[in-house]
């Protein structure tokens, strides 16, 4: 492995498991499992993901050495749609989805004009998701310019992976989060300038959701979308009934709620759309032809009373899928939680959830929702070294369970409805220690 670089070698020893493809369509092969695997990453990136025994004896002894052996190490999990400034609400109690804005979200989102309050929530919030294994976020700020610089500024000085943009709105909301359409298009214009493409960062044209934005701001942000390269577009669809009937009510020209995003140009590759709950086939089908994602946040549609996703019918049209955590309606920045709700979701709904096919949805399968696949996702040669390390023994229920469990898919199981942020050894980002709990005391 000799070669000209720049900074030493760092290698990684551990159970490694990551996917190489979808469980649910290709099986078993799709897992690769190594008990005793080397990672080693050049300059951030994958250069070997193999058996230790097949290449310890070729590390260079400069190299730096991380050993996690005990311990499973996996892809950086991969957060589809949270949002920051909502952190400091989460476990706020007993409303659906229109009171939820009004009473709690609403009302903290104002603060986010203020930069220091800004800076703050979001360094917080970017060390939740190091402390909880996720390296990469799809995050909505605020209306509120100063609260994109933050998220970006504070994801930036980690170096972590992450897409964010300007909440749009100039409708139903509250005058102090009201804008114009011009308005938030030129905000819109200059945060992209500033920040997308800069780093690991990306930036999301992001209307709230119909209800709060006009046919002309929809448009725009259409325009916007279509038009500049590599942009992303996040919102939500369909979350609760009594939403999609005043959006009905709104648009009683368009055949569904996604029509009308449909209708503004609002659909394609690199669109995220929250919940999807209340939508039908055609609905499914338009969104994989366009190649728009369906975030999947289970705790959130729970906690909220909104329904239950359908992942089976997103299967069947072909409809790409990630995990959300929905922060502040969601309950946990943990996809290890969100994963525990995801299964309990569709146990309710008839339906079930293999832990391979869970853990492939936290990793490669957000990052094929955000068509961050050639990037990050998994540990193929090239690949980013973001990746989180999972104690299997965090507590002493879990190491009961795992001294019983006989197959690794057991083990993953136990993992997922009973992990939570306590079973995160460490977290990298470009190969480098991020989060170590070890050293934070947890």
């Amino acid at each position: 492995m000799a070669s000209s670089r720049r900074n030493p070698l760092i290698v990684v020893r551990g159970e490694i498991v990551h996917f190489t493809g979808d469980p649910a369509e290709e099986g078993a092969s799709a897992c690769e499992h190594l008990p005793d695997g080397l990672l080693v990453i050049d300059d951030g990136r994958i250069l070997h993901c193999g058996p230790a025994s097949a290449v310890q004896d070729a590390i260079p002894g400069d190299a730096r050495h991380f050993d996690y052996r005990g311990k499973l190490i996996l892809p950086g999990f991969v957060d589809t749609h949270t949002h920051y400034a909502q952190t400091g609400i989460i476990a706020s109690h007993g409303e659906q989805l229109t009171a939820w804005l009004e009473k709690y979200t609403y009302p903290a989102e104002r603060r986010f004009a203020d930069p220091a309050h800004a800076a703050a929530e979001a360094g917080f919030f970017c060390d939740q998701l190091l402390r909880h294994g996720t390296t990469t976020a799809m995050t909505f700020a605020t209306v509120h310019p100063a609260s994109v610089d933050a998220i970006f500024e504070a994801a930036r000085a980690r170096r972590m992976r992450l897409i964010a943009g300007k909440v749009l709105m100039d409708r139903n909301g509250p005058d102090y989060l009201m804008e114009s359409a011009a308005e938030g298009e030129a905000h819109t214009l200059a945060a992209i300038e500033k920040w997308h493409g800069r780093e690991r960062l990306a930036y999301a044209v992001t209307p709230r959701f119909v209800p709060t934005s006009t046919p002309e701001q929809l448009q725009r942000a259409g325009r916007l979308f279509a038009d500049i390269p590599g942009l992303y577009l996040q919102s939500h669809l369909a979350e609760q009934r009594a939403e999609t009937d005043w959006v009905a009510s709104l648009h009683p020209e368009a055949r569904s709620y996604l029509d009308i995003y449909a209708r503004h140009g609002l659909l394609g590759a690199r669109a995220v759309y929250a919940h999807c709950i209340w939508i039908d086939d055609e609905d499914r089908r338009c969104m994989a032809l366009h190649g728009a994602a369906a975030s999947f946040c289970p705790t959130s549609n729970l906690f909220l009373g909104s329904g239950l996703f359908d992942l089976a019918r997103a299967r069947r049209f072909g409809l790409r899928v990630g995990l959300g955590t929905d922060i502040g309606a969601g309950t946990s920045f943990s996809l290890l939680q969100t994963l525990d709700e995801a299964y309990k979701v569709l146990q309710l709904a008839g339906q079930t959830l293999a832990p391979e096919q869970g853990f492939y949805l936290a990793t490669l399968g957000g990052a094929r929702a955000l068509y961050l696949d050639e990037f990050i996702g998994n540990f193929a040669v090239g690949r980013e070294a973001d990746f989180v390390v999972l104690d299997p023994e965090a507590t002493p229920l879990l190491a009961w369970r795992n001294a019983r469990a006989a197959t690794l898919a057991e083990r993953l199981f136990a993992l997922m409805m009973l992990g939570d942020e306590r079973c995160v050894a460490a977290t990298h980002l470009l190969g480098e220690p991020a989060w170590i709990a070890a050293e934070q005391g947890g």
